[in-house]
């Protein structure tokens, strides 16, 4: 993204005391508490406006102007929607109390949210639309092929991006945290690490692994998760999603087991 010269919030960090009494002052969810320190979780969601400076009980916030990454209001609210939902009206609020738009265009009446990130959890046996998981979505052409697997999946969303922080599909869980490459490569993804676990999926060098971080430890806080199994590539830049669990476990306070399986191209 490119850099423009406008203002932003900046955080003394040895003021700050981690308090996290900026995070819910935050109408654009910008702020975040990572290893004990408020920080921006990015760039392009802080307004510069500053609604969290009187809410630093130890004057560790101030406003400057500097060249970082352009305010992208629409990132925000798709950001809010997948995290926060609660949150949109408060930011919308918040940009017309200083005589600012918003591009927020909630959903007409009637019409249901993006089925991307619509949480659903179903039993065995029984797709998350209430299909039988036995019948094939193109059954006719596939009427002729060798015996199906049947799909192990038992929840919806399942990119990490976009998995709720509360999710009935959470309580008592196994987590599996699958990088996105590792269905392709290991054909028993489904019997293996899918069936019986909570997954979420990601992939530590294309997407936001400071947002991943926040966002994982958020779920493990706030859930009942009794351990964690990472299915990485044996690739080098895959390792970086067992740095995300692990800091994200760290971040928790919490002990969960965490164990890391490898899986080899050509496997």
């Amino acid at each position: 993204m490119a850099k423009v010269r406008r203002q932003i919030i900046t955080i003394d960090e040895e003021k700050c005391d981690g308090c996290g009494a900026c995070v819910p002052a935050c109408a654009e969810g910008a702020l975040q508490v990572v290893d004990g320190k408020a920080r921006l979780v990015k760039e392009s969601y802080c307004d510069g406006l500053g609604a969290c400076l009187g809410e630093c009980p130890q004057g560790a916030l101030r406003v400057v102007e500097m060249e970082v990454e352009a305010y992208d209001e629409p990132a925000v609210l798709d950001y809010l929607q997948q995290v926060a939902p609660h949150m949109v009206e408060k930011h919308v609020a918040h940009l017309r109390a200083h005589g600012l738009a918003s591009t927020y265009a909630p959903a007409p009446a009637g019409v249901p949210a993006c089925p991307s990130v619509q949480v659903r959890a179903w039993d065995e046996g029984r797709r998350g639309d209430g299909r039988p998981a036995d019948i094939p979505l193109f059954a006719a052409s596939r009427a002729a092929a060798a015996p199906r697997q049947s799909s192990e999946l038992r929840q919806w969303p399942v990119q990490l991006h976009l998995v709720p922080i509360r999710a009935p599909f959470f309580a008592g869980a196994d987590l599996a945290l699958i990088a996105d490459c590792v269905p392709f490569a290991e054909p028993n993804t489904h019997a293996d690490f899918i069936k019986d676990h909570a997954i979420a999926v990601g992939c530590p060098k294309l997407d936001d692994g400071r947002a991943y971080i926040a966002k994982l430890a958020q779920i493990l806080q706030h859930n009942d998760i009794r351990s964690i199994t990472v299915v990485r590539m044996e690739v080098p830049c895959c390792g970086g999603l067992e740095y995300i669990a692990r800091q994200a476990l760290a971040q928790s306070g919490k002990e969960i087991p965490l164990q890391s399986v490898i899986v080899h191209i050509g496997s």
